[in-house]
């Protein structure tokens, strides 16, 4: 049976969603993007699900927006379609950078554009060594819409985020891992065994500590120092009533490995 142009699969508490448009190297459309938000949000309510991963079929992660869409749109002069798109665009990616649950990327190929942004959008990054990495927008004359002129800096530091770009250069996994943004760099044939040991050793911790700690980094760009100091302290102060941080105090005191459940 032919799968969804987005479908996902649960494997123990990991869900492994896959861009399925093999042919158009899983550009992000509208079609796709509206599938993306649709997955996300039954996996931000399925409590069974503690980690996600973000992967592509075919030699593509992602290739970016499909602009020839864009362009069809522009050229019907259909305005309101064509402005639909970035609505659509902008809603799956503020799911996703506020997605409450531990998202790694597994980067399968060709990594562009806006399909760099989707990327951007995981905790932690984890790329087939044949993975070409880049902005690319301003090969086209475009600029981004998803995030990599914000978060791009953030992860590599201005100068390399300049670089990336304004070149439009797109530079291999290794060179990515070197820069900070990719996390491990491993042969195409085992990305998929190397993440689902990752995407397991995150789910046996607690969900909530872990989505308290997204929380925390995330205020910690927004605010000050002080003050995101201070809400640090004030979430503590509420984590430590859980039952998961309970049960994590308990299973240190008797030696145990703790049963998490995430409450």
């Amino acid at each position: 049976m032919e799968k969804d142009i987005v479908y996902y699969e649960k494997k123990n508490q990991v869900a492994w969603v896959y861009l399925n448009n093999e042919a158009e190297m899983n550009a992000l459309s509208k079609a796709l993007l509206t599938e993306l938000i649709y997955i996300f949000q039954l996996l931000k309510e399925d409590k069974d699900t503690r980690v996600v991963v973000l992967t592509g079929i075919g030699k593509a992660f992602c290739a970016g927006a499909n602009l020839k869409e864009i362009l069809a749109e522009r050229n019907r002069r259909n305005t309101e379609n064509a402005q639909g798109f970035f609505t659509v665009a902008e809603e799956c990616f503020q799911l996703l950078y506020s997605f409450p649950k531990p998202v790694i990327g597994a980067l399968n190929g060709i990594t562009l554009a806006g399909g760099l942004e989707l990327a951007l959008t995981a905790d932690i990054l984890i790329a087939a060594e044949s993975t070409k990495i880049g902005d690319a927008h301003s090969n086209f004359g475009v600029v981004p819409g998803g995030g990599s002129s914000i978060k791009l800096a953030r992860k590599i530091g201005e100068n390399r985020a300049k670089y990336l770009l304004f070149s439009g250069e797109f530079l291999p996994a290794q060179k990515m891992k070197e820069y900070g943004l990719v996390h491990e760099v491993v042969v195409d044939e085992d990305l998929e065994s190397t993440v689902m040991q990752l995407a397991e050793k995150l789910a046996e911790k607690s969900p909530v500590a872990l989505s308290t700690m997204k929380e925390m980094m995330e205020d910690g760009y927004k605010k000050t120092f002080d003050e995101a100091l201070k809400g640090e302290m004030e979430k503590l102060k509420a984590h430590i009533q859980t039952e998961d941080c309970i049960e994590g105090l308990r299973a240190f005191s008797e030696k145990r490995k703790p049963n998490f459940t995430g409450k």
